[in-house]
Order: C-alpha cells, then sequence, then structure tokens
C-alpha cells in the first residue's frame, strides 16, 4: 500500500510540475513541446522529494543552487536526447553567451534557480498541511 501511495504521489506532482511549467512556458515564449511537460515533471518530482525529506532544512539560497543544478543538469540530458539525438530542435541555447552544446546556459540556470522559490514554497506548505493533517487523525 506505502508503494501505491508513493507513485501516485509522484505521479500527481509530475502532472502538477508538469502543467505548472508549461504554462509559464506559454506565458514566456508563447508556445511549448510535450517533451518539455515531462522534462518539467521529472525535475519538479525529485525537487519535491528534495525539499521535503531529509534536506528540508536546507537554506533557500542552497535549495536554489541545487535546484538550478539538478533542473541544469536533467535539462542537459533531456537536450541530448531529445535535440541532438531525436532532432527535435526543442530548444537551442546556441546564441546566448556560456551555453554548453546549445542545451543550457548559465542564463537559463539562473532563471532555474529563481523558480526554485516558488517551489520551495509551494513544498514547504505541502509540508505544512500535511502535518496538520497528521495530528489531527492522531488526535482522532
Amino acid at each position: 500500500m506505502v508503494i501505491v501511495k508513493k507513485t501516485l504521489k509522484r505521479i500527481l506532482l509530475m502532472i502538477s510540475g508538469g502543467s505548472a511549467y508549461v504554462g509559464i512556458e506559454l506565458l514566456w515564449r508563447h508556445y511549448s513541446h510535450w517533451s518539455m511537460f515531462f522534462v518539467s515533471g521529472i525535475c519538479f518530482v525529485i525537487l519535491f522529494e528534495l525539499y521535503t525529506g531529509k534536506n528540508k532544512d536546507l537554506t533557500i539560497p542552497e535549495k536554489c543552487v541545487i535546484g538550478s543544478a539538478i533542473i541544469t543538469a536533467i535539462e542537459f540530458a533531456a537536450g541530448c536526447i531529445v535535440n541532438i539525438w531525436l532532432g527535435m530542435e526543442v530548444w537551442n541555447y546556441s546564441n546566448l553567451p556560456f551555453n554548453l552544446l546549445g542545451q543550457v546556459c548559465v542564463m537559463y540556470s539562473t532563471l532555474w534557480g529563481l523558480l526554485c522559490l516558488p517551489i520551495d514554497f509551494f513544498c514547504r506548505n505541502v509540508l505544512k498541511i500535511k502535518e496538520k493533517y497528521s495530528k489531527k487523525l492522531l488526535d482522532g
């Protein structure tokens, strides 16, 4: 039963994170790609687990730096697969300074770090709600 709960939680987080990012991307560049739903959903699940697990007491700057590194690493791996290997040309940062194979760049890595602020806010509030209802269940 625990495995089912964890799996369902991660699926809901993936859907939430993927949908939120696609919405942000639609506002930012007026289009998105289905692959971004999955890439951002995976990032969100990993960050949620990091921010609510054993590392929940990290400082906000630490969470932003670590979150940026995680998102950038996943974006690079996804870009190598989606853009370079499959040739889908979903994004290309070749024209931006300090890019790596056109798949990641310093500017977007910085933005990913800033995106970690609302992600952390969401995670902290989910923890508060979880603790509140867990306590109510235990108190009867």
